[in-house]
């Protein structure tokens, strides 16, 4: 699933953001391609281009509900003069056995149905009288109640030009057209497209599963009561729930307590059902930092350069960043810090590239734009440092959203995108263009 990949040496190496996310995206492989059923593939990204085995749609058929004519016979209809054509059967949509259509004559049709021999136009039933002697009618009555309307006589009150309400066969596609291209990812549309085209699997690479675990003994879970120095736990869920956005098939387990020993054995256990595992908290300097006492010295016996390493990246929120494989089959591990912001900014950086690159996608980044600053002050970068701050977008316009403490998780509820101020920007002054993440 990974393979390792020359890292800079030295404990003291000052990771870029952009070291950083290479040496994630060098390491990390797309999946394996497998055979799924249709529905098993949504969300997949497709292997190899579709070709068209068969025109869609395979035979000329009609648009509307109404009547199957010769053009010759309703030239020149009117409410006034009608056309009278005698009715000598219905055409429904999957019949196979089709009568002909003669002059004078007229089949009523429904939509869908192929259009018969002989037939060269269709006239909507809302422009005829219905068959039954009247004036225009708005729909047909139901066979099963008046089976009288497939025969008999009708009246067309509007001429219809011809191959009107036709659908041409191989209108929509033609055999032999490409259908889909390699890299695509399957929706709702590609997925009724393959369908429709007589596709009942499709090569695909799977969805990654992605492990979520958040680190503390301070964190509770929702609906739970609060003790005194505890925090409800949102890095697991917003992470989770984040990765279900990238298109991965992600897995939430309940934040581990501040133990090096049970943390092991909870990603080992997890390791089962994990292309990439993500872990949250204990990344950083503190005696507790329990992420980090755990994995410093867990490597992969067969893979020289594998094992998570822990750095240090130029960059603000999320200084403290971990990376490397994990278990017998290499696993991608991401150890993000634990404040919201941090880990979610993390996320985003490069949890998210990582995931789509599993995914066998060219593009994994999220899309960027240039905007201008609207702010009441300067933004001002760290000393070296490249920083993202919360922002809404619009209209070209961006505006730092959010503040400290108890407002972080707050602010990226109500944050679309991220400002980015580079490393040496110093400071960047209201209504100067700046770089834009886009989230939304």
């Amino acid at each position: 699933m990974s393979t390792a990949a020359p890292r800079p040496t030295g404990p003291d190496h000052l990771w870029s953001v952009d070291e950083h996310l290479e040496d994630i995206l060098a390491t990390v492989r797309p999946l394996e391609p497998i055979e799924l059923q249709l529905l098993d593939a949504q969300g997949c990204v497709l292997v190899d281009d579709i070709t068209v085995p068969l025109s869609l749609p395979p035979f000329d058929n009609s648009s509307m509900d109404g009547y199957a004519v010769r053009v010759a016979d309703v030239a020149g209809a009117s409410e006034e003069y009608p056309a009278v054509l005698e009715v000598v059967g219905d055409v429904a949509a999957g019949q196979a056995d089709l009568l002909r259509v003669g002059p004078g004559q007229a089949a009523r049709i429904m939509t869908g149905a192929p259009l018969p021999p002989g037939a060269e136009t269709v006239v909507p039933v809302e422009w005829t009288d219905g068959g039954l002697g009247e004036g225009p009618v708005a729909s047909m009555r139901a066979r099963s109640l008046a089976p009288e309307g497939a025969t008999g006589q009708v009246h067309v009150h509007r001429p219809a030009p011809e191959r009107a309400h036709v659908r041409a066969k191989g209108s929509d596609v033609r055999a032999g057209d490409r259908a889909l291209e390699a890299g695509t990812v399957l929706g709702p549309p590609q997925i009724a497209l393959l369908a429709a085209i007589g596709r009942g699997t499709v090569r695909v690479r799977p969805r990654p599963r992605v492990v979520v675990m958040s680190t503390g003994s301070e964190l509770v879970q929702p609906d739970e009561e609060l003790g005194s120095g505890q925090i409800y736990d949102s890095n697991s869920f917003a992470l989770t729930a984040a990765a279900r956005d990238a298109g991965a098939i992600a897995y939430r387990v309940g934040a581990v307590a501040d133990d090096a020993e049970i943390l092991r054995t909870t990603i080992e256990d997890q390791l089962v059902r994990a292309d990439l595992m993500v872990t949250t908290g204990g990344v950083s300097v503190g005696a507790y930092d329990v992420v980090k006492e755990a994995l410093s010295h867990v490597g992969d016996e067969d893979e020289a350069g594998s094992g998570i390493d822990f750095r240090t990246l130029a960059m603000q929120p999320g200084k403290p960043q971990g990376f490397g494989s994990i278990g017998p089959d290499h696993t991608p591990l991401l150890a993000l810090p634990g404040n919201p912001v941090s880990s979610y900014v993390s996320f985003e950086l490069f949890v998210r590239p990582a995931i789509r690159a599993l995914m066998g996608l060219e593009d994994v980044h999220r899309p960027r734009t240039r905007a201008t600053l609207s702010a009441r002050k300067a933004l001002t970068s760290p000393k070296g440092r490249r920083q993202f701050l919360r922002a809404n977008y619009a209209d070209g316009t961006v505006t730092p959203v959010g503040g400290a403490g108890s407002h972080l998780v707050a602010a990226l509820a109500h944050a679309d995108a991220l400002i980015v101020v580079p490393e040496d920007a110093g400071s960047v002054e209201p209504g100067a263009e700046v770089e834009v993440v886009l989230l939304g």
